[in-house]
Parts: structure tokens; sequence; C-alpha cells
């Protein structure tokens, strides 16, 4: 079994209140857990308001596969989340 995992942290510009960047940060979340059957949570700066980190994990036999798939989430954010920046995506194999 192998274990990835993608420390994401990102730039939301357009936020000025916690109350915001969770408007922005539930609804990513829900879609990509729902679109990509993947585990994601907040995990770091909860409150910051113009940065969030989430933690994206996938579960799988192939690493090939399983990296590709976190970099695929990664660039589903920058294509359809103008909204939001990704500053640092880093992903992990265990």
């Amino acid at each position: 079994m192998i274990v990835a995992a993608c420390a994401l942290k990102l730039h939301l510009p357009g936020c000025a209140s916690l109350k915001e960047k969770r408007g922005l940060i539930k609804p990513l979340v829900a879609r990509l857990h729902r679109e990509f059957a993947v585990a994601v949570a907040e995990v770091e700066h909860q409150d910051i308001w113009q940065t969030a980190g989430l933690a994206i994990v996938a579960v799988g036999n192939d690493d090939g596969r399983l990296q590709a798939e976190l970099q695929s989430i990664v660039r589903w954010i920058e294509h359809n989340r103008p909204d939001v920046e990704v500053m640092d995506a880093p992903i992990e194999l265990r």
C-alpha cells in the first residue's frame, strides 16, 4: 500500500475575512473530495485570511498513478479556480 500526500499552500487574494475564506475553502474541499475521491482537509493557516494549507491524500498500489493523480488535482485547481493561487504543492509518497 502506498500513501500519497500533497501539502497544498494556497493564496486567497480576494479574502478580507475568515468568513470569506471559509466561503472559498469549504466548497473547494467538498468538490475535490467528490470529484477525485481523495481525502482533503484544511490543516494549516486556519487563522490567516489570505492563506490556506490543505492536505490532499490518496491511497493505492501504484506510486506513478498516485503522483499523477495529485498533480492533476493541482492543475485542476489552477485551471478551474482563478480566485485561488497555488503557492506550493509538494507531493510525498510513503
